[in-house]
């Protein structure tokens, strides 16, 4: 297998879709390292794993000997990515970006490599771009066009209302593009609208066009719904050691394979040597394990790990107390608290809706009873 052809193999692990391949395997030819773009728009102060498939494979890229240019959508952010939305999304505060942007910095250091990395704030061409140069990129465009984005589509056929804000952050973020003369960009599934555009607007402003690599969105731990902090179904990339652990175990073994694909740094070898051990009868609760410890191991350090699954083992096996068990004091009306608000309150579960389907699944025990 040639250089190539084994970057090609890396890269495109995991990954939903690639546009156009022959583009990159001409740009890998070239034999410079590749820009790579990742963009987010910090609208939450926490990162969860569900960010981390495409930081990955921003890592991947890096590995390989390519500049990762990380870009903050502080400026984009503002406006709020329309994408996958049946509502317009409510403007952020610069302020509010701007103090979420900061931890963005902090945290995307866990999985890259700072020495080769660029960070990057869309403000800085945005708003030199002025009003002026916003109505020329706009002029690139088509309402036609727009509309063929199935969030704008869905919306415009059901009568509900698309501001005009929401049509130019597709040629905003196209536009990061253009000022960053990228040769890659990569986003999740839902992103390939905005993707294209950056194709479109840099061979307008006579660019070589960036290739497109989108990752699939993953499934929080009910297995169905992307992975949201607002559904509560996240893990997130800050949570403490014991939590992060207890979370992953908590997956379905049919799950697990996917969580590892997309979030284990182990090689695709190691990976379907583990397969073939399950179906020859290992129990897949010591591959979960595994990678809960990998997983913990590179937000918290080993020591972390090591400690989390020691923790989780006294817990659910031997049925004793973690060695540091936190108290917490919380204020109640005089009816007292529903045991779902304890749980939310407490900082055990991250809304009273996973406490509930906690509940439910018997995962919760008062003084020893379910």
């Amino acid at each position: 297998m040639s250089d190539i052809e084994q970057q090609l193999t890396i890269l495109k692990r995991g990954a939903e879709e690639l546009l156009v391949e022959q583009e990159l395997i001409d740009k890998l030819k070239s034999g410079r390292p590749l820009r790579v773009k990742l963009g987010m728009d910090p609208t939450a102060p926490d990162l969860h794993l569900g960010h981390t498939v495409v930081l990955n494979k921003l890592r991947h890229f890096q590995d390989l000997g390519h500049t990762a240019l990380f870009l903050i959508g502080d400026f984009t952010g503002m406006i709020g990515d329309p994408s996958g939305r049946n509502a317009t999304r409510p403007p952020l505060t610069r302020e509010q970006v701007e103090a979420n942007a900061q931890t963005y910095r902090e945290q995307v250091f866990k999985i890259l490599d700072p020495e080769r990395t660029e960070i990057v704030f869309n403000s800085t061409w945005c708003t030199e771009l002025g009003a002026a140069g916003l109505i020329r990129v706009a002029s690139t465009y088509t309402v036609a066009r727009m509309l063929e984005r199935d969030d704008f589509a869905k919306r415009f056929r059901n009568n509900q209302p698309i501001a005009v804000h929401e049509l130019l952050y597709p040629l905003i973020q196209g536009y990061d593009s253009v000022a960053l003369k990228a040769d890659v960009e990569l986003g999740g599934t839902d992103q390939k609208f905005n993707l294209l555009v950056g194709r479109e607007l840099q061979k307008h402003y006579g660019q070589p066009q960036q290739c497109v690599l989108t990752m699939p969105l993953l499934e929080g731990l009910d297995g169905v719904q992307k992975m949201s902090k607002s559904l509560g179904n996240y893990i997130g990339i800050t949570e403490p050691p014991q939590e992060q652990f207890g979370k992953l175990m908590s997956i379905s073994d049919t799950l697990m394979w996917r969580y590892i694909e997309l979030l284990s740094f182990a090689s695709l070898e190691i990976i379907a040597g583990w397969k073939a051990e399950v179906e020859q009868g290992r129990n897949p609760r010591d591959i979960k394990a595994m990678f809960a410890k990998e997983i913990v191991a590179r937000f918290h350090g080993p020591a972390a790990a090591e400690a989390a699954e020691r923790d989780f083992e006294a817990r659910f096996r031997h049925n004793t107390a973690p060695e540091n068990m936190p108290e917490v004091t919380l204020h109640a009306a005089e009816g007292g608290l529903p045991i779902a608000q304890v749980l939310k309150q407490a900082g055990l579960t991250a809304s009273t809706s996973e406490a509930l389907r906690l509940i439910e699944q018997g995962g919760i025990k008062l003084d020893g009873e379910r």
